[in-house]
């Protein structure tokens, strides 16, 4: 069951969003406005949605139709169809987009850790009679074996908060959106990767925008010198594992049932919202790391 409170403070910050969106956004719309007003507007549409990664209901439609008209009539006594509300959550994709990148992310505090995730779209056995993603999803390989779908590439601060992410195809090198200004362009100071982001040009590369990128070797590789409080904060990188399976399994950014792509896009949105309203997140204590320094050295 989702608290009254949960519902409320979702819907208040969620409301307050989508009429400063309307209200910059309005001069920018090509076209006449629509006659007929939808009965839900796009505050209930969004809010519904985020409820329901935020729920424990494994599939939409058993949440819209045995909870939220059910259970739910007090907070939103106009609701519509399943299928209408399906074509709303399409139209709400942009400012959901627009909300997630400019109020759900983070502040970066200097020590940062990157990861990609494989986001599945069909089964392995299914790949060849997947319509749905003809032409869009490829088939990659992560360290789980051979998938087929897209990559979630997040970044996350000590805090477990999401400083930025991005997606991108599953033959995508995980190194690429690091190339990209846009994706890092709050990040600052030490970064932490696991091996498949070792590159010396890609490191050179940060190094100049400020940001010093720190990997664990491979077994063909030579020694290099490193702090030892880099040592121990790598070894915590597992962080980002624990964020990615809360992405996976609590949110349910990931499923094989889409119908389209833009229902794909709005769940995985919709997915990384709900995060930012988890009530506790993984997070890293810099004073353990040091403790531990101190025991290393004595």
């Amino acid at each position: 069951m989702i608290s009254i409170d949960k519902i409320t403070d979702v819907y208040s910050i969620v409301d307050e969003f989508c009429k400063d969106f309307e209200k910059f956004s309005q001069p920018f719309l090509i076209g006449n406005k629509p006659k007929r007003q939808p009965r839900m507007n796009t505050s209930e549409v969004i809010t519904i949605t985020l409820l329901f990664h935020l729920s424990g209901f494994r599939t939409f439609k058993h949440f819209y139709i045995y909870y939220v008209q059910k259970h739910m009539k007090q907070d939103f006594p106009q609701t519509v169809s399943y299928s209408r509300f399906v074509e709303l959550m399409q139209s709400a994709l942009m400012p959901m987009t627009m909300f997630a990148k400019t109020c759900c992310l983070g502040t970066c505090t200097g020590l940062s850790f990157v990861d990609s995730t494989p986001i599945r779209v069909c089964k392995n056995k299914r790949i060849k009679r997947n319509k749905v993603f003809k032409d869009v999803a490829t088939t990659g390989k992560s360290t789980m074996g051979w998938f087929h779908g897209f990559k979630l590439h997040i970044i996350i601060n000590d805090k477990g908060e999401l400083l930025s992410f991005c997606i991108t195809q599953a033959n995508v090198d995980d190194r690429e959106p690091l190339k990209n200004e846009n994706f890092l362009a709050s990040i600052f100071g030490k970064l932490f990767g696991d091996k498949g982001y070792i590159s010396e040009k890609l490191a050179q590369l940060l190094f100049v925008d400020g940001i010093q990128l720190i990997t664990s070797i491979r077994n063909n590789m030579k020694n290099s010198l490193m702090e030892m409080s880099d040592k121990i904060l790598l070894r915590k990188r597992s962080i980002i594992e624990t964020v990615n399976d809360e992405l996976k399994n609590i949110c349910q950014v990931e499923h094989s049932r889409h119908r389209s792509i833009i229902n794909f896009m709005t769940n995985l949105i919709a997915g990384i919202i709900a995060y930012n309203f988890l009530p506790k997140k993984p997070s890293l204590k810099y004073e353990t790391v040091k403790t531990n320094q101190l025991a290393m050295f004595y």
